[in-house]
């Protein structure tokens, strides 16, 4: 078996650990026991099949779903220990679509943001100026007056992470941020993410179906197959054909990139040639 199981790295306080997490749906259990944590600035990837716990496991480090027992810690602190507020300064959930049906401004939807750290139903003026720069930095500064429901769905999104940045959290958790997008955007969304990990320091989790994108990004992969995490490690070690085999019951090939070293995945034709073309 691959050498990234469980990664045991422990040099300083996780901000975000589980330990011993029992949950699953009245049909069907799911995590059993789970225990691992991810440390500050760290930028993780979690993949798997459809059904394998990833959103699952966001909705329960926000506690949209609550544990059937065990302990999960944000920061050092047990999340329902924490209130709303609380919780909302420290962690920022990035959905996978968001629907917004009423025609408020990007600069509107961007500040809604700050609502963790407004002390009145009044804005301040650090509150714009925190908004302005998070706009600036994610690039939409030219869209603010633009009503969210003229963009487009890269665009839209970008405003959605714009307003996670305007709650200054710590963490940043993103459910498929990708999903809906064109190759272009998806490169877009994943280069912002870049910079808020290496300019911010932010933490960073990312749900994904691609694993090419993960591979590409990401520093630490954690693979889920029907609750459990099977696997944790870099890219190099946790994206391989053994694993995207026994997690995905599919064959691929996979080979790495000649100007990262980082893995891409090529799937294998019944025929026996990638898709990609004749060959191995």
């Amino acid at each position: 078996m691959p050498s990234a199981r469980l990664n045991s790295r422990r040099s300083i306080m996780p901000v975000i650990e589980t330990k011993d997490v029992v949950f699953g749906y009245e049909a069907k259990p799911l995590f059993d026991h789970l225990n691992m944590s991810i440390e500050s600035g760290q930028f993780v990837g979690l993949v798997g099949p459809n059904g394998s716990g990833k959103t699952t496991f966001l909705n329960l480090l926000t506690r949209v779903l609550k544990p059937l027992s065990g302990q999960i810690r944000i920061d050092g602190a047990d999340i329902h220990s924490l209130s709303a507020r609380e919780l909302a300064r420290k962690v920022a959930v990035v959905p996978q679509e968001s629907i917004i049906i009423f025609p408020f401004t990007v600069r509107e939807v961007v500040l809604m943001g700050r609502a963790p750290h407004l002390r009145s139903v009044l804005e301040k003026d650090e509150d714009f100026a925190i908004v302005d720069a998070a706009m600036e930095m994610i690039g939409i500064a030219h869209l603010g007056d633009r009503p969210i429901t003229q963009l487009s769905g890269g665009e839209r999104q970008s405003v959605i992470i714009a307003r996670a940045l305007a709650q200054m959290p710590a963490i940043l958790l993103l459910d498929e941020p990708t999903a809906f997008l064109d190759i272009k955007h998806q490169v877009d969304i994943y280069d912002i993410l870049t910079r808020l990990n290496r300019e911010r320091k932010m933490t960073i989790v990312a749900v994904s179906h691609d694993l090419n994108l993960a591979s590409h990004y990401c520093e630490r992969i954690l693979v889920f197959k029907q609750g459990r995490l099977k696997f944790d490690g870099r890219p190099e070690s946790a994206i391989t054909p053994e694993i995207v085999r026994e997690v995905y019951e599919a064959d691929v090939v996979v080979r790495a990139d000649e100007r990262t070293g980082r893995p891409y995945v090529l799937p294998i034709h019944p025929d026996g040639y990638t898709r990609r073309g004749s060959g191995s």
